[in-house]
C-alpha cells in the first residue's frame, strides 16, 4: 500500500481532509478514500491529477503507483521473485531510464537520410499523378508489399497467386484458407492505412488495434485487436518478449515515445523505431510482424514517403531477423536503421522510375 500511504501522509501533513483533496484534484472523495486505504488503484489520469493537486513530482508519485500495481499482479504468484528477475533481465532496454531516448545517428545514417530526402522531394514534385496511373501503381505496390510481408511470416502464396486472390478474387487450389485470408486481410489493411493518412489520423492505441484486427479478421477473431494475456516465444530468437502483465505499461511507453519523438526525429528513423519497438514488445498472440511493418509504413506514408517493402525470401528474411535481434539483444539499432533506409530508398527509386518518361 505504498501509494495509498504516500497520499494519506501528504494529506495529513498538510492538514487537509479527503474532502478538500477531492476538491482541488477534481477526484471523487470516495475514490480518494479508496486510494488511501489500498482498496483501489487510480487510473493514470487520476495519478496525474493528484500530482498536480499535491504539487509533487509526477515521476515520484507514479513510481509508488506502479510499485503497488506490480505488487498487486504478483501477490498470488508463487515464483514472484523469479518473474521479476526475468522481467528485469529481458526488458531492460525497453524499461530502463534510456527507453525513450535514441542514440545519436552515425554519419553513414545521416548521409543516407540526405540522399533519400532528395528522392522524396523528386517524388513530391512528380505528383499529382493521373487517376489511372496512380491506381495501377497503388495496386502493384500494395500487392507486392502484401506478398513480401506475408512471405516473411510463412504464407505460401506466390506473388502471382497473391495478385489473383486480392485483385481477381480467385481461389488457388492446394493453398490453405488461412493463406487466402492473410492476403485479403493485409490488402485491406493497406487500404485502411491510406484512409487513415487521408483523414489525418495518427499513431494511437485505437488505430493500432484496428490494424491488428484487420490482420487477424476471420483467422483468429478471439485475439484480433487485443493484447495477449499469455506468454509467447519467438522461434529462433534469443529475445524473450515481456510477460503479459507488463504489456499495458510497455505499450503506454510506446505511444509516449511516438508523441515525444514525432516532431524531433527524422520520420524514417521514427518509422523504424516504432516498427522495432512494437515487434520487440510483441503485444499480440499473432500478427506482430505484419502489424509492426504496417505501422512503419503508415508513418512513412503520413510523412510523404512511399511504401517500403521488406522482402520475404530466405536471405532477406534472415537479414531482417538478424537486424532486429541486434537491437533486442545487443541494443544496437544501426543495422536495422540501415536495412529500413535501404528499403525506403529502393521504393522511392522504383516509384520515380514508373512515373519518369523514358527518352
Amino acid at each position: 500500500m505504498i501509494f495509498g500511504t504516500y497520499i494519506s501522509k501528504w494529506r495529513l501533513s498538510n492538514g487537509l481532509t479527503t474532502s478538500v483533496l477531492a476538491q482541488i484534484s477534481g477526484i471523487d472523495q470516495a475514490l480518494i478514500s479508496k486510494y488511501e486505504t489500498g482498496k483501489r488503484l487510480p487510473s493514470e489520469k487520476h495519478v496525474e491529477a493528484l500530482a498536480a493537486a499535491m504539487q509533487v513530482d509526477l515521476l515520484e508519485i507514479r513510481t509508488k503507483f506502479l510499485a503497488d500495481k506490480i505488487a498487486g499482479m504478483l501477490q498470488y504468484e508463487i515464483n514472484a521473485r523469479e518473474i521479476l528477475k526475468v522481467a528485469e533481465d529481458r526488458v531492460e532496454y525497453l524499461t530502463s531510464a534510456n527507453a525513450l531516448k535514441v542514440a545519436k545517428l552515425s554519419a553513414e545514417i545521416e548521409a543516407k537520410l540526405i540522399e533519400i530526402d532528395v528522392l522524396q522531394a523528386k517524388w513530391k514534385a512528380a505528383k499529382p499523378l493521373t487517376g489511372l496511373v496512380l491506381k495501377k501503381m497503388e495496386e502493384y505496390f500494395a500487392t507486392r508489399y502484401t506478398f513480401d510481408s506475408n512471405q516473411i511470416e510463412g504464407n505460401t502464396l506466390t506473388y502471382q497467386e497473391t495478385h489473383l486472390v486480392v485483385a481477381e478474387g480467385l481461389t488457388i487450389g492446394g493453398k490453405s484458407l488461412v493463406d487466402h485470408l492473410e492476403a485479403i486481410n493485409h490488402t485491406e489493411a493497406i487500404a485502411w492505412l491510406k484512409q487513415m493518412v487521408n483523414g489525418n489520423e495518427d499513431v494511437s492505441k485505437r488505430n493500432l488495434l484496428d490494424i491488428h484486427r484487420l490482420i487477424l479478421k476471420s483467422i483468429d477473431n478471439d485475439n484480433a485487436g487485443r493484447y495477449r494475456n499469455v506468454s509467447v516465444r519467438i522461434g529462433g530468437s534469443e529475445h524473450l518478449p515481456p510477460q503479459p502483465y507488463l504489456l499495458d505499461k510497455l505499450m503506454e511507453d510506446y505511444f509516449i515515445h511516438y508523441e515525444r519523438q514525432k516532431r524531433v526525429m527524422h520520420p524514417i528513423i521514427l518509422a523504424a523505431e516504432m516498427h522495432e519497438r512494437l515487434v520487440s514488445i510483441h503485444p499480440f498472440i499473432d500478427g506482430n510482424g505484419r502489424t509492426s511493418r504496417l505501422i512503419m509504413n503508415f508513418i512513412l506514408l503520413r510523412n510523404g514517403y512511399t511504401i517500403a517493402s521488406l522482402k520475404g525470401d530466405y536471405d532477406s528474411r534472415m537479414a531482417y531477423y538478424s537486424a532486429l535481434e541486434n537491437v533486442q539483444v545487443n541494443n544496437n539499432p544501426e543495422p536495422f536503421y540501415h536495412l529500413i533506409l535501404d528499403k525506403v530508398k529502393d521504393s522511392l527509386v522504383e516509384h520515380l522510375e514508373m512515373v519518369t518518361p523514358t527518352t
